[in-house]
C-alpha cells in the first residue's frame, strides 16, 4: 500500500492537483483514507522539496517560472544523457529488449497524449535503471518529481508523439550498439526538443490569453 507522500505526489503528477491548487489536510485524509498525521508529515516533506509552497497559512502546489523551467531542463538533459551513456555500457540484453518493446507498445498511444505521457515516464525510468548507477537514479528521481509541477505535457503538441517515439528509437539503438557517446547525444537532443516544444506551447497559450 502506498504511503501518504506517494499518494499526494502521484495525484500531483496525474494532474489531480495542479499548480496553484490548495491542499487541505482534512480533505486529503478523507480522499486517501488515512489519518491526518501522515498527511501532515507528507505535506511537510513535499514543502521541503519545493513541490508545495506557502500562500499565507495554506499550502499550494508550486509552479515553475520560465527560469526555473529552463534550469530544470538543463539538469535533466545532463543527467539523462549520462544515464543513456551508462546504459550503453551496462544495459543487459533483456533491458534493451524491454526498451524496444516499450516503443512498439507506445505506438498504440499516439492519439492519447496523457497515456503516452505516462508511458514516456516509464520509458525514461527504464533507461535510468539500465544505467546501473543507484546514485544517478536517485538524482533523476528528484528531477522527475519536479517535472510533476508541469501542468501540461509536451506530447499533446501536434506531431510530437510520433516524433518522440522516433527519438526513443534512436536512443535505444545507440544503447544496444554500446555507443555511449551517441546515446548521450541522442537523449540530450530528445530533451532539448521536448523543452523547445514546451516553450512553444507556453508561448501559444500566452498569446491566446492576451487576445
Amino acid at each position: 500500500m502506498k504511503d501518504a507522500y506517494s499518494l499526494i505526489l502521484e495525484a500531483i503528477d496525474l494532474g489531480t492537483y495542479k499548480p496553484g491548487d490548495r491542499l487541505v489536510e482534512s480533505e486529503l485524509a478523507e480522499r486517501f483514507g488515512v489519518s491526518r498525521t501522515p498527511i501532515r508529515e507528507a505535506l511537510q516533506r513535499l514543502e521541503t522539496q519545493s513541490l508545495l509552497t506557502r500562500d499565507g497559512r495554506s499550502l499550494i502546489v508550486a509552479s515553475l517560472d520560465h527560469n526555473q523551467l529552463a534550469e530544470l531542463y538543463v539538469v535533466r538533459s545532463e543527467l539523462e544523457g549520462l544515464a543513456a551513456r551508462l546504459a550503453a555500457r551496462h544495459a543487459t540484453q533483456e533491458e534493451v529488449r524491454l526498451l524496444r518493446g516499450m516503443i512498439e507498445e507506445d505506438r498504440a498511444l499516439i492519439d492519447d497524449p496523457q497515456a503516452l505521457s505516462r508511458a514516456n515516464k516509464r520509458f525514461h525510468k527504464q533507461i535510468h535503471l539500465a544505467s546501473h548507477n543507484r546514485y544517478l537514479v536517485q538524482q533523476l528521481d528528484l528531477v522527475h518529481r519536479s517535472m510533476a509541477l508541469l501542468a501540461t505535457t509536451s506530447l499533446s503538441f501536434e506531431g510530437r508523439g510520433l516524433q518522440t517515439l522516433e527519438e526513443h528509437h534512436r536512443i535505444v539503438e545507440a544503447i544496444a550498439a554500446g555507443d555511449g557517446d551517441r546515446a548521450y547525444e541522442a537523449l540530450k537532443q530528445h530533451i532539448s526538443l521536448a523543452f523547445e516544444t514546451r516553450l512553444r506551447q507556453d508561448s501559444m497559450a500566452e498569446a491566446r490569453f492576451s487576445v
